[in-house]
C-alpha cells in the first residue's frame, strides 16, 4: 500500500548491518512546503528556503536520513536524480531541485562509520518508483530506537511509522522516523516523569546526543507556505501526544509539511488531521 495522495512516492536505502539508511519522498510538481523544528539538537539542510518569507515556493522531494549531520550528504544524490527527471526551480544555469532534509542520530547503533551519502540518496530516490514500504526498520528508521534514556540495554526498537487521516476529500499522511530520547506514549496512563528524574543526576550531555524524531506530513490540500508552517506545528503537537518527554534538548525533532494543492479547505482542518496522523504514526511503532 502506498501513500494515499496522488503523485507522492516513497523510497528507501537501508543498511541493516550498519543500522542506518535514507528515506526519500518524491513529490508532485508544484508542491508547496514549510517546516518547524522544536528539538534542541537538529541536523538539517535547505530548511531556510521553506520559510514563508523566502522566494522559493515549491518543494521537489523531502529527505529523512540517518547518519546525523554526515547523512545530510544523501540529499546530493536525490538532487542528481531529480535533475535527471527535469525537476527543480528554473535558473540561468539549469533547474535546481529543492530538497529539504532532516537527519537523526544513529551513529551509536550498528557501525558508526556507516553513513548515507550521495550514492545512497540517489538509490533511495530511484527506489521510490518501486515497492512502497511505510513501516519498519527501513530507510531512516533502520538504526532508530526509543527510550534512549533507559540506556543501551533498556531502549526499544524504533523505525518508520506511517498513518493517514481523511475528512471528506482532504487527506493528510504522516511518515515519521522515530528515534526518541523518550518513550512512546499511548495516552492510556499518567505522564511518567522517570526520564526527567534521571536528569536530576549527573548526566553526560556529550554521550547523550543520540536521538531525534523527524518526519514529513503531506496533504492534498491547497495551502501556501504559511499554511504549511501551521500544519508542521500541528505535526509537532501530535509528536507531543505520542512521545514522553517530547522535544528535549537531546532531540532534534523536526517536521516538514507539504501540500500538493488539489483540494480547497481550511488550514485548521489540515492542522488537526496532521496532529492525528502523526500521533498514530508514532504510536504504530510500538504495535
Amino acid at each position: 500500500m502506498g501513500i494515499g495522495i496522488d503523485g507522492v512516492r516513497v523510497g528507501h536505502w537501508t543498511d541493516s548491518v550498519g543500522e542506518t539508511g535514507t528515506t526519500v519522498l518524491v513529490l508532485p510538481e508544484g508542491t508547496t512546503g514549510s517546516c518547524e523544528v522544536r528539538g534542541g539538537a537538529p541536523a538539517s539542510r535547505e530548511l531556510d528556503a521553506l520559510a514563508p518569507d523566502k522566494a522559493v515556493n515549491t518543494v521537489d522531494a523531502i529527505v529523512l536520513t540517518g547518519g546525523s549531520a554526515f547523512g545530510l550528504a544523501s540529499a546530493d544524490g536525490v538532487m542528481r536524480y531529480l535533475e535527471e527527471q527535469g525537476r527543480g526551480v528554473p535558473t540561468p544555469g539549469g533547474r535546481v531541485p529543492i530538497v529539504p532534509t532532516l537527519a537523526l542520530f544513529d551513529l551509536g547503533a550498528g557501525d558508526s562509520r556507516a553513513r548515507p551519502g550521495a550514492e545512497q540518496g540517489y538509490a533511495a530516490a530511484r527506489a521510490s518508483s518501486g515497492e512502497q514500504l511505510l513501516h519498519g526498520r527501513v530507510g531512516a528508521g533502520a538504526g532508530a530506537y526509543v527510550g534512549h534514556w533507559r540506556g543501551p540495554e533498556g531502549r526499544l526498537p524504533g523505525g518508520i511509522g506511517y498513518a493517514e487521516k481523511r475528512l471528506g476529500e482532504v487527506v493528510v499522511a504522516a511518515v515519521c522516523a522515530v528515534n526518541a530520547f523518550g518513550d512512546i506514549d499511548h495516552g492510556t496512563e499518567e505522564i511518567s516523569f522517570d526520564a526527567l528524574a534521571l536528569l536530576q543526576h549527573p548526566f553526560d550531555f556529550t554521550s547523550s546526543r543520540t536521538h531525534t524524531t523527524i518526519g514529513a506530513v503531506i496533504t492534498n490540500a491547497r495551502l501556501d507556505k504559511v499554511g504549511c508552517r501551521i500544519v508542521a506545528q500541528g505535526a509537532h503537537d501530535g509528536l507531543s501526544r505520542a512521545l514522553t518527554p517530547p522535544h528535549t534538548r537531546f532531540d532534534g525533532d523536526g517536521f516538514i509539511a507539504a501540500a500538493t494543492g488539489e483540494i480547497a479547505t481550511d488550514v485548521d482542518i489540515v492542522r488537526l488531521l496532521a496532529l492525528a496522523a502523526v500521533t498514530e504514526a508514532i504510536r504504530s511503532i510500538a504495535d
